[in-house]
């Protein structure tokens, strides 16, 4: 197995990984990330065939030393889903999923299309920075109305959201873990007052629904249901606001246009800029795969986005095919821990990116878009419009 080495951080990678991956699948389909000390993937068939393998998962092999001062921000993490494996995951997807169900999920369409005709309307005359005023907006309002927490709640929802996913984040600094704590206990103490009110006066929103929700005798507990609502605001806007923001630039780049029925146009989009580029696993036992064997307690980072640019599964990754035949796209991952708001991403993504362009058929970026450096995330860090 092939080593390579290629800093997260370094500015040509942060603006366009994709040589990068395309490099490292010339050495076969696992190579070794020298700068993580990690075990990757490169091709759509592996990383989809490990993220479907029951003989690795999310959970370490052996706890994992925590620092005091990230004690916090773990402790909410250990009722996390994304962290978890059966039997507690499947526990806590059913009965999530009895509250966050297909029929609500679509049931926000129409909220959807109204604010984002609102927020373009409200679009200034002169330059401005769409992640603003359309990207980061949609999610995280929609977000808040689904919880059922006031909507004027929404800055520090965003607030909140952004200094608990630089946890994620390459060349994250002890001023960024100090950021995700706190963030971390004023949400947990947001959320647990307003789960106390919504025990004694539930409503029709999500809240409501995750204490309501049941399985064979099975409830939430009070941690697990405040986790599961920082996951959904977390994940869901981090992964919405990127994939929209990827979507336009790509647009407003490469003169794309999207239709009105954009579900086609907008799996591709996910496929070639997708938002998150690296998912870890843990192997569960001894497993032998690409001529790599794997230990138990090793880990293997699956590189999404690189098994989207597979020319092998996709001809000509690079180019932007809306009709494109082939398998579904590993955007938002595959198998047991397939995110969860993915169809709430998706919904929001082909509301918004028609929208966007039928009402405002001149937009123009006034300036050339750049990634922020927030890998394993890839996102801009501001996109410079006019609109007029």
């Amino acid at each position: 197995m092939q080593t390579l080495h290629q800093s997260p951080t370094e500015p040509a990678f942060v603006q366009n990984p994709y040589p990068f991956y395309d490099r490292a699948r010339t050495a076969g389909p696992l190579f070794h990330w020298a700068d993580y000390d990690l075990t990757c993937t490169t091709t759509h068939a592996l990383t989809n065939a490990i993220l479907r393998d029951r003989r690795f998962g999310r959970e370490p092999v052996e706890a994992l030393p925590v620092p005091d001062h990230l004690k916090p921000f773990y402790a909410v993490e250990a009722h996390s889903m994304l962290e978890l494996e059966p039997p507690r995951h499947t526990r806590l997807r059913r009965l999530v999923l009895h509250a966050f169900t297909s029929r609500r999920i679509k049931a926000l369409a129409p909220e959807i299309t109204q604010l984002t005709h609102d927020l373009i309307d409200g679009f200034p005359s002169g330059e401005h920075d769409l992640l603003d005023s359309f990207c980061r907006p949609i999610p995280v309002i929609i977000i808040a109305r689904l919880l059922g927490v006031p909507e004027a709640m929404a800055d520090d929802l965003l607030r909140w959201s952004n200094a608990m996913v630089m946890m994620y984040q390459a060349g994250r600094t002890h001023a960024d873990e100090d950021a995700a704590v706190r963030a971390t206990e004023e949400f947990v103490a947001f959320l647990r007052g307003y789960v106390t009110e919504k025990r004694s006066t539930p409503a029709d929103d999500l809240i409501s629904a995750l204490i309501a929700a049941e399985d064979d005798g099975e409830t939430l507990s009070t941690d697990e249901l405040i986790t599961t609502c920082i996951l959904l605001l977390n994940a869901g806007h981090e992964a919405t606001v990127h994939s929209l923001g990827n979507a336009i630039k790509l647009c407003l780049t490469d003169g794309h246009r999207p239709p009105e029925d954009a579900s086609t146009f907008c799996e591709e989009m996910l496929r070639i800029d997708p938002p998150l580029h690296m998912f870890t696993r843990y192997a569960y036992e001894e497993v032998a795969l690409e001529g790599h064997t794997f230990q138990r307690g090793d880990q293997v980072g699956l590189l999404l986005a690189a098994a989207n640019h597979d020319p092998a599964t996709y001809p000509d990754p690079a180019t932007f095919r809306p009709d494109r035949p082939g398998p579904a796209n590993l955007a938002f991952g595959a198998g047991l821990h397939f995110c969860v708001g993915a169809p709430l991403a998706r919904l929001e993504l082909g509301i918004a990116l028609p929208a966007l362009f039928a009402r405002c058929p001149n937009i123009r970026a006034t300036t050339p878009a750049r990634y922020a450096d927030i890998y394993h995330f890839h996102g801009l860090d501001a996109l410079p419009v006019t609109t007029g």
